[in-house]
């Protein structure tokens, strides 16, 4: 399929990432190990090792990825870049099938992308290494979107870091924010291949259809959302978060298995907001973006 089926992963990003850590395990969210990542910068090089590096809440459908700079004498992933504008959200990645006809869709559309990029890590010290293939938008303002196919989905997947307290189950709806909403929504469907639609909250709403196993070896087919938003319509989504800059990856909407139940006990303590979709977690209580909780 020349298309993206499904958002894959968000990447919440900062310098340390021991705090953010912290402020998601507190979330209720059971974290994979530490993982420094390598790859290629571009995909004629050789691979490398990066100064960046992970933690992850796997869910049954995509997850959420804490990303920060681990080593600064590295290659920094361009997150200084990313660090300089905001800290939190600044990756979005939609799932793919086939990264070889997607290259070619894209570059029938005019987007200048070199191949596919290689990306690596372990899944933890001393562990197997899991393997992704990118497609990179080039330069987006909006941070590092791209398109992604996991190689290797069981390394990463792994059932004994799936268990949140939370009882989260699925990545279901991204929340962005621009100026100019038309300039991220056209640039998301040329990425996508997909077309977008008026949000009626007031911007543009990309939907991916979703495919069996296409966002972790344990996802069902389901619908999952980008929503590209004026900054009025941002504050009626993710009440009282205004953007420190524009465009803005601002927050995420998690699928829970119990209708957020478990996660409102989790939560007592943390100044929590009702959002039209459920309990949302304030971005100064979690690195930088806004958690809802469905």
């Amino acid at each position: 399929m020349s298309t993206a089926v499904a958002v894959d992963h968000v990447g919440v990003a900062a310098r340390d990432l021991a705090p953010m850590a912290a402020a998601y395990e507190r979330l209720g969210f059971a974290l994979s190990p530490v993982a420094q990542q390598s790859g290629r910068r571009r995909p004629d090089l050789p691979v490398e090792q990066y100064g960046s590096g992970n933690r992850c809440a796997f869910l049954k459908h995509g997850y959420i990825e804490l990303i920060a700079i681990l080593d600064p004498a590295l290659y920094d992933n361009t997150l200084n870049a990313f660090l300089a504008r905001y800290p939190g959200m600044h990756i979005l990645a939609l799932a793919m099938t086939d990264e070889d006809a997607n290259l070619t869709r894209m570059r029938a559309a005019g987007i200048d992308i070199p191949g596919v990029a290689y990306l690596e890590r372990p899944v933890e010290a001393g562990g197997p290494i899991a393997r992704f293939a990118r497609l990179p938008f080039p330069d987006p303002p909006e941070g590092r979107v791209q398109l992604i196919r996991h190689l290797t989905p069981e390394l990463v997947w792994q059932e004994r870091w799936m268990d949140h307290a939370n009882k989260a189950v699925a990545l279901e709806e991204v929340i962005l924010c621009a100026a100019e909403p038309a300039e991220t929504a056209a640039r998301l469907s040329r990425l996508s291949g997909l077309p977008v639609e008026p949000d009626p909250a007031g911007g543009f709403l990309l939907r991916l259809a979703g495919a069996a196993r296409a966002a972790g070896p344990f996802a069902p087919v389901m619908e999952t959302r980008v929503r590209m938003l004026t900054e009025q319509a941002l504050g009626e989504v993710l009440p009282g978060v205004t953007a420190p800059a524009l465009p803005f990856m601002a927050g995420m909407v998690v699928r829970t298995e119990d209708g957020g139940a478990a996660a409102r006990r989790v939560l007592e303590g943390i100044p929590t907001v009702q959002a039209p979709a459920g309990a949302m977690v304030p971005p100064a209580y979690a690195a930088g973006a806004a958690v809802v909780f469905a």
